[in-house]
């Protein structure tokens, strides 16, 4: 999704930050914006081939690499615990997930288990 082109329409200041999926950022062609500072720099969380990383990442000073461990704090991982437990009591009871992603499935399961019964 984000590749040479992309990088390029971006302003020189711009940051690029991402916490999403490895292969989203074109490595390659990030690696090359950076060293020519097309943009001024970057935030990895994720790598296009985890566990490896492109090895001019590891060596620009406009990058910094996490280890893919963005959630992992003792805070976050109990919430997204209780989140989960939540979400399954609620689907159990009946009551839709407050963290639904998918509402039409939940409807159109709704509507089977009417028919039914």
């Amino acid at each position: 999704m984000i590749g040479a082109r992309e990088l390029h329409m971006m302003k020189p200041t711009a940051i690029l930050v991402n916490t999403s999926r490895g292969p989203v950022v074109d490595e390659p062609a990030l690696a090359e914006a950076l060293e020519q500072r097309v943009i001024a720099g970057a935030g990895l969380d994720v790598y296009e081939n985890e566990p490896r990383v492109h090895p001019l990442l590891l060596k620009l000073e406009n990058v910094v690499l996490a280890p893919h461990i963005a959630s992992a704090s003792v805070d976050t991982r109990r919430k997204m615990s209780m989140m989960a437990a939540e979400n399954a009591v609620a689907g159990i009871e009946g009551r839709r997930p407050p963290n639904l992603l998918n509402p039409e499935a939940w409807e159109k399961g709704k509507l089977a288990a009417d028919k039914r019964g």
